[in-house]
Order: structure tokens, then C-alpha cells, then sequence
């Protein structure tokens, strides 16, 4: 998994929102405001990142699992704050945003399903991330889109296959045990 740099234009934006805002991401159409998620939420996003940083620290490459940063592409108007991706450790140091361009994880939250869902299933692909993880708490299961596909209403994914709670996902160059994320209660 590799990924660049780039500079943060949601960070502009950022000085202009209330305090109890987590981030700011911008679909093309609107800005969105993330609150902070819940503790199972953050729960489920730390046992999927820990899987790939277990990995990387055998290998001993210039990577870290993490969210906090996201892919930003303004000709195509999104800037995104994914819950986990794989990207170079060193980009953070330098103060420019971090741009994923092998996967992205997102669990969905339990207040707005359809971002994660939709809006992000359009987005990620129109900003060249192959590959989009998303398991579900609400109903323990989940969906692994991968590979881009041209479209006439832009790039797409093309497939998607299901998994449930408990299954081993193949993602890119990484594999997730799902069977260690719980069900939101």
C-alpha cells in the first residue's frame, strides 16, 4: 500500500466550525460536519487498524493504519476523513494531507448510514482509491468494494462483495478478521 502527499483545504475550513465537530469532510455538494462517534464505534476502528499496523511494524516500512487525515480532490470537490487508511508515516510531519491510494475503511455509523454507504461509495472511487472496506455494526456484516470502473456518470465500483462478522476479508495487500469487531448494542 503506498499514498502521497497533498495539502489540506478542509483545514481552512476547519477554523470556522463549533468545537464538538470531530471534522469536516466535503461531498461535492455539501460539507459535512462529523461529530464524534461513539465508543463502539471507535472501538471497531481500532481493532481494524491494529490488524494492518501488525504487519507494517514486521516489515518495517514507512507506513502507519490510521484515520484523522483524508483524501482530498478538489477538481472533483471531495474531502474525505476516512476511520482507517494505510499511508506513509512521514506525511503527517510534514503538515500536508495524506492521500490513500490503495484502501479505505469506514465503519458506519449508526446516526448517518448513508454517508458511508452512498456518498462515499460515489466519492472514494472519483478520487482513485481502489478499494473501500466497509463493515456494518448496525446488522454485523459489511462490504468490500474493489476495483474502479469508468462509468458515464464518472468512476464507480464496479463490485461489491458481502461479508458477515466473523469472516477473514482480503483487502488489497491485507487481510481483516472481522471476527474481533462487535455489533453495535
Amino acid at each position: 500500500m503506498g499514498g502521497g502527499c497533498r495539502i489540506r483545504t478542509t483545514d481552512g475550513l476547519r477554523r470556522h466550525i463549533p468545537g464538538e465537530v470531530r471534522a469536516v469532510e466535503i461531498n461535492g455538494e455539501e460539507i459535512v460536519m462529523v461529530m464524534s462517534p461513539g465508543s463502539q464505534h471507535e472501538l471497531i476502528v481500532r481493532r481494524v487498524g491494529r490488524q494492518p499496523d501488525a504487519r507494517i511494524e514486521r516489515q518495517g516500512v514507512d507506513l502507519i493504519a490510521h484515520g484523522g487525515a483524508g483524501p482530498e480532490d478538489p477538481a472533483v470537490g471531495v474531502g474525505r476523513r476516512p476511520d482507517v487508511m494505510v499511508f506513509p508515516e512521514s506525511c503527517p510531519e510534514t503538515g500536508e494531507a495524506v492521500h490513500p491510494r490503495d484502501v479505505v475503511v469506514e465503519v458506519v455509523s449508526r446516526t448517518n448510514p448513508e454517508n458511508d454507504h452512498e456518498g462515499k461509495t460515489r466519492d472514494y472511487p472519483a478520487t482513485g482509491i481502489p478499494c473501500y472496506l466497509l463493515p456494518d455494526p448496525r446488522k454485523g456484516t459489511g462490504a468490500l468494494h474493489p476495483g474502479i470502473h469508468r462509468t458515464p456518470e464518472g468512476p464507480r465500483y464496479g463490485t461489491s462483495t458481502e461479508f458477515a462478522f466473523g469472516e477473514t476479508v482480503r483487502v488489497g495487500d491485507w487481510t481483516v478478521d472481522t471476527s474481533v469487531l462487535p455489533a453495535y448494542g
